[in-house]
């Protein structure tokens, strides 16, 4: 057997690409490397952070982004993730920036099509975000969000969005767990066809269990899209005899 070399890095095949932010990351939280079942290459962007990638969209930190991704990949990532949903808007920018065959993933929003063709006639996915009053029409044109699909946000809840987007070092768990699962249920109670709910903010996840069980729906996020992601970079092999 001849072993190949090529890269300074093997055996995470996932390169994240995150924002600088100091507010506690929880396990199922993207930022913590205990989330995953399979080893993950991280890598910071200075200065990205949530108020400016959320609230002032992102605005001058696409080369930023680009660079970190290119070490990524040049460490050894196979694929690219992004850990913020309203990074959509740099899906395409970051897809051309990257050596072919090089995969890019930049935000939960992406799967929202693809769960509305598992969904039985008459129901649609909806959409949780943190901030609906920063998530624009462009964010979701970028992730191929269809036209009208229902948006529901922890922004009014109190301790969730505030804890992220202000950057806070602490935050109640339990009360964000709360804002979570009453959003949730808000969304479920304004749109009589909801059939399921996708997690736009990657700092969700710790909380999908939750919004299932009070839902009853099923529930999509960065975390579990990255796993799908994950499959295919590094399929299983069988051995047929």
């Amino acid at each position: 057997m001849i072993a190949k070399g090529g890269k300074p890095i093997w055996g995470a095949a996932v390169g994240i690409v995150m924002l600088e932010a100091r507010f506690p990351r929880i396990p199922g939280d993207m930022g913590n490397a205990l989330t995953w079942d399979f080893p993950v290459l991280y890598r910071v962007v200075r200065d990205a952070t949530p108020d400016r990638v959320v609230r002032r969209g992102a605005e001058g930190l696409s080369g930023a982004f680009i660079d970190a991704a290119r070490q990524l990949v040049a460490d050894g990532a196979d694929g690219i993730a992004t850990n913020c949903g309203f990074l959509s808007l740099y899906q395409r920018q970051l897809a051309e920036a990257l050596p072919v065959p090089v995969p890019v993933l930049t935000s939960s929003l992406m799967q929202v099509e693809m769960v509305n063709r598992t969904l039985p006639a008459g129901r649609r996915a909806g959409v949780l975000t943190v901030s609906a009053s920063s998530l624009r029409r462009e964010h979701l044109v970028a992730a191929h969000v269809p036209e009208g699909t229902p948006i529901g946000s922890t922004e009014g809840g109190r301790e969730f969005t505030r804890a992220l987007l202000d950057n806070a070092p602490e935050m109640n768990i339990e009360a964000a767990r709360a804002d979570n699962v009453a959003a949730a249920l808000a969304l479920q109670r304004e749109t009589p066809d909801l059939g399921a709910i996708v997690l736009e903010c990657t700092n969700m996840c710790p909380y999908a269990g939750d919004i299932a069980a009070a839902t009853g729906l099923p529930v999509y996020s960065m975390v579990s899209l990255v796993s799908w992601f994950q499959a295919g970079l590094v399929p299983p092999r069988w051995d047929a005899r």
